[in-house]
Formats: C-alpha cells, sequence, structure tokens
C-alpha cells in the first residue's frame, strides 16, 4: 500500500489539483462556430484565438512504449455498471440469470450480454482498479478526454488528448494524407482543441451510408476548381497574413484540408459503407462509427485518433430492462468485437491502441428502489491492440465491485484518468513529461499533470 498512501499524501498537499469538483461551479463550455469553407462540412474552429508562443519542453526522460501508430477511444456517456459488465458479480437475486456468465481466459464473462466480445477476449486487458475522480457527467466525461480537472487550472482550454496527439504527429504527416488526424464521430459535445489552434481539433462527423457530406459539388469539379482558384485570388493572401488574428488565418487551413477532400475517391471509399456491412457492426449508429474508424484507418489518409462516443448507459432505473442495458451491451458488443475483428484481419491490431471506458461506474450490490443503480467512482478500462497482452484483467475488486483489493500494477494504487493519458501518449511515443509554454495565461500547458513528479504514469503491465 506504499503507492496508494505516497499518492494520498500528494493529493492532500495539492487539492485544487484532485478534488472531487462536482460541488464547485463547472467550467464554461467552450465557445465554437462552425465554418463551412469550400464545401466542407463539419470543421470546427475554438474560440477564443490565443497567439502560440513557444515550443515544448520536456520535463523528464521517460522510456516510452512506442508500440501504437493509431488510437480509437471509445468513451461510454452515461457511464455503464461496471458489475454487470467488464467487472462482472453474480448477485444472487439480483443479477438476472439470462446474463448466463461464463469463465472465458479465466475472467468471468456476461456471455447473455456480450457474446461476441467474448471470443476477442484473448486480445483485450480489463484493468478494474479505475477510479474517477468525480460524479457529475460533464465534469468526469470531460476528465476523461483531457486528462485533467476541468475546474483546475487551465482546465476551461485544456485540448483533448487528440488534440495533443495532433499536434505531436503533424510532422509525420506526409504530403499526400487528405484525412484529418484527429476525426470525432457521434462526437458532437466532445472536448475539442481547448486553446490550441484550432486546425488540431477533432472533425466532427457523424456516420452515414451516403458518406462524408459536402465533398462534392452540383456544379462538378472543373468548376468547383474554378471556383476555388477565383476565391483564392481574392482572399487568400488576407487568410495568410501574419498581422489578422488566427481567428482568421485558421481559415485558410480549413480551406486546404477541406478542398482536399473534395471529389476524392479515398474519401468515398473510406466513409460509405454498404448495408451489409453495417448489419455485421450490427446496424446501429455505434457500429457504423466504429465500421467507418476501422475504414478510414485502413485508408491511411493521415488519421492518427479517432474518439467515438456511444452514450445512453444513465441507468438510474430499470437497468435490466430490455431497452436498457441488455440493449446497449448489445450494440457495444456487435461494434466493438468487429472493429477489433476487423483491425486484427486487417492487420492493423498491432499498430492501433483501442481504449474503451466510461467516466465512472455504477453503484453495487442490490439495486435501488427504482430498479436502477446510481452513478459511483469504481469503474473500469479495456485496452486492446499495439501488443498489449490480453486475455486478462489487471486488478480486482471485492466481492460487490466496490472497492479495489488488488491495484494490479506496480504504482501500488487506484488507476485514474491521467494514468490513461500517460499509457496514450507512451503508447504514441509521445514524452507524456512534455510541458508547453504557448498557454494564454503562461502558466505552462502539462501534457500529463505532475508526470514530472512521477505521480502520473503509464501502465507498463498491459504489456508485460
Amino acid at each position: 500500500m506504499q503507492g496508494q498512501e505516497k499518492f494520498k499524501q500528494f493529493v492532500t498537499k495539492h487539492p485544487h489539483r484532485h478534488a472531487f469538483a462536482a460541488t464547485r461551479p463547472f467550467f464554461t463550455r467552450r465557445r465554437f462556430f462552425e465554418v463551412l469553407g469550400a464545401g466542407f462540412g463539419g470543421a470546427v474552429l475554438a474560440q477564443p484565438a490565443f497567439t502560440q508562443n513557444t515550443g515544448v519542453v520536456a520535463r523528464g526522460n521517460p522510456a516510452l512504449l512506442n508500440k501504437a501508430r493509431n488510437v480509437v477511444f471509445v468513451l461510454l456517456p452515461g457511464a455503464p455498471s461496471h458489475t454487470d459488465t467488464f467487472d462482472l458479480k453474480m448477485l444472487n437475486g439480483t443479477t438476472p440469470t439470462s446474463f448466463n456468465p461464463e469463465t472465458v481466459n479465466g475472467i468471468l464473462w456476461p456471455t447473455g450480454l456480450m457474446p461476441k466480445l467474448a471470443a476477442n477476449l484473448p486480445d483485450m486487458a480489463i484493468v478494474r482498479s479505475v477510479r474517477s475522480w468525480a460524479l457529475q457527467h460533464n465534469l468526469a466525461q470531460a476528465w476523461a478526454q483531457i486528462g485533467r480537472s476541468p475546474a483546475a487550472a487551465l482546465g476551461d482550454i485544456a485540448p483533448n488528448i487528440g488534440s495533443i496527439v495532433s499536434v505531436e504527429k503533424k510532422g509525420e504527416r506526409r504530403a499526400t494524407d487528405t484525412f484529418p488526424t484527429f476525426l470525432g464521430l457521434n462526437a458532437n459535445d466532445m472536448i475539442g482543441s481547448g486553446y490550441l489552434n484550432a486546425a488540431y481539433g477533432p472533425v466532427k462527423f457523424t456516420p452515414a451510408q451516403s458518406g462524408f457530406p459536402d465533398t462534392t459539388n452540383p456544379d462538378g469539379q472543373a468548376r468547383f476548381e474554378q471556383k476555388f482558384s477565383l476565391l483564392q485570388s481574392l482572399e487568400g493572401d488576407l487568410r495568410k497574413g501574419t498581422t489578422l488574428s488566427s481567428q482568421v488565418t485558421d481559415y485558410d487551413s480549413f480551406y486546404q484540408s477541406g478542398k482536399g477532400m473534395m471529389f476524392n475517391a479515398k474519401v468515398d471509399q473510406a466513409f460509405r459503407y454498404t448495408t451489409q456491412e453495417a448489419q455485421r457492426y450490427g446496424n446501429s449508429g455505434f457500429g457504423n462509427a466504429c465500421l467507418t474508424a476501422y475504414k478510414v484507418l485502413a485508408a491511411d489518409e493521415g488519421t492518427r485518433y479517432v474518439q467515438i462516443n456511444f452514450g445512453g448507459w444513465d441507468h438510474h432505473a430499470a437497468i435490466y430492462d430490455a431497452a436498457n442495458l441488455p440493449r446497449m451491451t448489445g450494440m457495444l458488443d456487435s461494434g466493438l468485437s468487429a472493429l477489433l475483428s476487423d483491425l486484427k484481419t486487417g492487420g492493423l491490431l498491432n499498430e492501433t491502441l483501442v481504449v474503451v471506458m466510461g467516466e465512472f461506474g455504477r453503484t453495487t450490490g442490490a439495486l435501488t428502489g427504482q430498479g436502477g443503480r446510481d452513478h459511483y467512482s469504481q469503474q473500469f478500462a479495456v485496452f486492446a491492440g499495439a501488443g498489449i497482452k490480453g486475455g486478462r484483467a489487471l486488478g480486482a475488486t471485492d466481492e460487490a465491485g466496490a472497492e479495489v483489493k488488488e491495484f494490479g500494477w506496480s504504482r501500488d494504487r487506484e488507476v485514474r484518468f491521467e494514468d490513461i493519458e500517460a499509457t496514450i501518449y507512451s503508447a504514441l511515443n509521445i514524452n507524456y513529461t512534455n510541458i508547453r509554454y504557448d498557454d494564454p495565461f503562461q502558466r505552462g500547458f502539462e501534457y500529463v499533470p505532475y508526470a514530472d513528479q512521477d505521480l502520473y504514469g503509464p501502465i507498463h503491465e498491459l504489456w508485460s
């Protein structure tokens, strides 16, 4: 327990960075507006604009995992019940027998809820010692995406993990890459680029069989090219001007990125799908997002970080009714299993880190008077791909799933969002101790808070 006690002492000393902030005023929603340039839908330009002054300083020189080229981050807003899914506890008189528990790879698994994922367990590692910092949906969901308290200093302008990946991988983009580095699927309310240049934010898209919208022009490609050339001659120099605010100069980046996806056969191939493909992924919004994530990564056109949001898990009442947990797990089972299987068959799983988690878990033991489960800090995270040693669980909870009894990793404490953030960066060969000195308050933006003091770090045990 030495690691746990050391961690508690640090948190006590720095409460402003770690306190449960549900009792504090929640951060203001980032202001944004849509830029529809050259027929390109969905590019988001975050406000306000800030001057980008200096570079990045590494505060430490940790050994990086360097196992992944891509990341698929699946966020489950609403928070699924951990004891009914990935940390299954069969409670007499409470858990339905229809869950049909079986031991697969030494893991008690609800084959009645997620039969298809049972076949993927050899590729999956389930971390059961994860603990959320907060029990308020918006707060905890933001925390999962930015790896720090949204109520702390710089929390309101902190970029999504995917935006940091986009910044760090900018130099690896090829001249021929036309897809966005950071793609957000079914994630219109996801965290964006924060104070960083809007070019590093997610391009948000709701998958559809018709493909990515507004990537053709009714006048045809030749006429479109003429119009674009005229637009460039009239205002191209203004958008590139150094005396204008970055809000204006960002337009040029969006216009050029948008044009790259116009009349592009690779866009059609990656963002469209057939009825048969959709059915194999479960024929749901989540399944379509998983299918699109696979096709985009298989196209290898520059996308490196995909975030998929799959909400609807806030089961305070009637959790076991067919329309609630069974329906949600059915869609998760079909979509995620097909994604993992296709990544593996297509040779992409070894270079793609897949992370699945909610913002917290749900109360354990008996159901509430409404037949549901309320918010609870204990939760799980699922990892697969990028060389992860699967077919096992790291950490363990007590019989009810209420408390961690085995941490399952070298830091000898619960896993926090910041540790998962560090794991993602390390897997991508990004120094998680980096600090940027380009934030508007000149405080210094840490990729992972206190990582230079070794408070947080990667879960190396996932690979050993």
